[in-house]
C-alpha cells in the first residue's frame, strides 16, 4: 500500500466512526428532540355522536402524565390510553394533554356533538 491509500483507508475509517458517534448521540436523545406526541385517537373533531358514553382510546407516544377533561388517567409503558367518558347533549369539548419527562407538553382538543335518543329538543 502506497502513503496515499493508507491516507485514504485512515480518513474512511475516522469518518465512519464519527458517523457511527452521531448515530449513537441522536438515538440516545431522540425523546428529548421529538418530544412528546398524541397519537391514534379514536375521535372524529366535529363528529356527531348518538352514545351518551364513549371509549376514548389512543397513545400519547413518550408522555409520563395525561390529563383528560382535568382529570389524570393512566397509560401504560407504550403510552397507551384507554378511557370512558360521559356526554352530554349538545356541544362537548373533549381535551387530551400529555406532558413528558422534559416538560414539553402536546395538547389536542376535540369537538363533538352529542345527539341522543329521547333526547327533549
Amino acid at each position: 500500500m502506497n502513503q496515499d491509500t493508507k491516507k485514504i483507508v485512515k480518513i474512511a475509517g475516522l469518518s465512519v466512526f464519527f458517523i457511527l458517534i452521531a448515530t449513537f448521540a441522536f438515538w440516545g436523545s431522540k425523546d428529548l428532540i421529538f418530544g412528546v406526541k398524541i397519537r391514534d385517537v379514536n375521535i372524529i373533531d366535529g363528529s356527531t355522536v348518538t352514545n351518551s358514553v364513549m371509549n376514548i382510546t389512543g397513545n400519547a407516544k413518550n408522555a409520563i402524565n395525561l390529563i383528560l377533561n382535568g382529570r389524570e388517567i393512566s397509560i401504560d409503558q407504550n403510552g397507551n390510553f384507554k378511557e370512558i367518558i360521559a356526554l352530554l347533549p349538545g356541544y362537548n369539548i373533549i381535551n387530551i394533554k400529555a406532558k413528558d419527562k422534559f416538560g414539553y407538553v402536546d395538547e389536542k382538543n376535540f369537538r363533538l356533538i352529542g345527539e341522543f335518543a329521547g333526547e327533549a329538543k
